[in-house]
């Protein structure tokens, strides 16, 4: 399947289209609104909405003035408005980032079973003849449809790497996995961490915590005082394909700073990432559970 990616960010577009080429498709990458409309359709558009030189909306519109080919936005604007109007302009979805590329390959595999009940003779717009308006950068890949599936299903491809990673043959550990099998809460200083029945105490009272500030305060309680990489935590807890801005996890680190009632309890360490920190004596009092 040939993929037109509209995307300027460099460090979202370079993985994506070296993961989407893992799963068979043929990815061809365009930086800006104007490279878009004058490039080939292909089977299927991802338009990013936050372009340099023009709105994606107005790209999608575009588009579909001349074609009916697929399109997915991808975009960091998460309102209902923006994808009522991105939707009714004829969009046929819209991926809110960040989001896992198994998220987005099902999305296209939906899409494209959709389109093509609905409309199986879709034909392929030609690239304009404008071509000087933008610049194309083309990523195709011959492995079979089948063995680039199986690869994919076991990678890992980080945001902003654009290296290959390493082949790994199981999912990571879920946060707390290897005190699975210990049900006793673990007690850092005056948090009182409890897996089993995913309950947080600080000094005695209860703690409300989302889901995914829960994990990664027991990811960081694994090895408390060791750090956690920015792209260990965001594997781990989000998805180890997880594509799309890393603020999320600063604002999760944020919630749990204020939750826990004192910000020096989660050092961040500058490029690195982050480490629960522990107090003198921690060693002592850890196991002893109340």
């Amino acid at each position: 399947m040939q993929v037109l990616l509209v995307e300027d960010d460099v460090s979202i577009a370079e993985p994506l289209v070296d993961g989407l080429a893992r799963y068979g498709f043929t990815v061809q990458w365009v930086c800006t609104g104007d490279a878009a409309l004058d490039a080939p359709r292909g089977d299927m558009v991802l338009l990013d909405l936050g372009l340099p030189d023009m709105d994606g909306i107005d790209v999608c519109r575009e588009l579909r003035q001349d074609s009916d080919v697929p399109i997915i936005m991808l975009t960091a604007r998460g309102t209902e408005a923006d994808r009522v109007v991105g939707l009714e302009l004829g969009a046929d979805d819209y991926l809110a980032k960040p989001f896992s590329l198994r998220e987005l390959v099902a999305r296209i595999r939906a899409v494209t079973r959709r389109s093509r009940m609905t409309a199986p003779a879709r034909h392929v717009v030609p690239a304009g003849h404008g071509a000087g308006h933008g610049t194309a950068h083309s990523a195709s890949y011959g492995a079979s449809y089948g063995a680039a599936y199986s690869t994919a299903r076991h990678a890992a491809v980080p945001v902003g790497t654009a290296a290959r990673p390493a082949l790994v043959t199981a999912m990571p550990e879920a946060p707390g996995a290897r005190r699975a099998a210990d049900a006793s809460p673990q007690i850092i200083g005056d948090i009182r961490i409890d897996r089993r029945t995913r309950q947080v105490h600080v000094a005695g009272r209860p703690v409300t915590l989302a889901p995914k500030e829960f994990d990664v305060l027991a990811l960081l309680a694994e090895d408390p005082g060791a750090v956690c990489s920015r792209q260990q935590i965001l594997g781990t807890v989000w998805d180890p394909n997880f594509f799309g801005p890393t603020k999320t996890l600063d604002v999760h680190i944020a919630a749990l700073r204020r939750k826990l009632g004192d910000p020096r309890r989660i050092e961040t360490l500058r490029c690195v990432g982050f480490r629960l920190t522990v107090s003198p004596g921690y060693e002592a009092r850890a196991d002893k559970v109340s």
